[in-house]
């Protein structure tokens, strides 16, 4: 089992992009600060602006949502949801690449964290 943590500009709005579109489950929620989802072995973190993972470091940089990093969802039929997911307006950064694995898409989630669809070969 794995636990990820993301940052993201609004609880809620994360809340039902990844149940919505990933098939995460809602766990518990503490207000607008946190959530806490499922996935098969993984447990997702959602910290929005208010939650302690939000909080100034030591030299004054703030956490923010973003970036590279990303986790992968495991997916059949990458085409189509990838379809399914833009026809109801979520961002991609790319376009479907095949790789030595197999083929995947960057999307974002509500706050721009990215996330990997990934279909693994056959």
């Amino acid at each position: 089992m794995a636990t990820v943590r993301y940052l993201v500009s609004d609880v809620e709005l994360a809340i039902e992009f990844y149940t919505r579109h990933l098939g995460f489950a809602l766990r518990q929620q503490f207000g607008p600060a946190m959530a806490i989802l499922k996935r098969d072995d993984l447990t997702f973190w959602l910290a929005g602006p208010m939650a302690s993972a939000a909080r100034p470091m030591p030299d004054g940089r703030t956490p923010q949502p973003g970036g590279w990093n990303r986790i992968v969802i495991e997916v059949q039929d990458l085409p189509a949801l990838a379809a399914r997911m833009r026809e109801a307006g979520v961002p991609f950064r790319n376009e479907i690449v095949d790789g030595p694995g197999g083929r995947q898409i960057l999307c974002e989630d509500p706050s721009g964290n990215v996330v990997e669809l990934f279909e693994p070969r056959a």
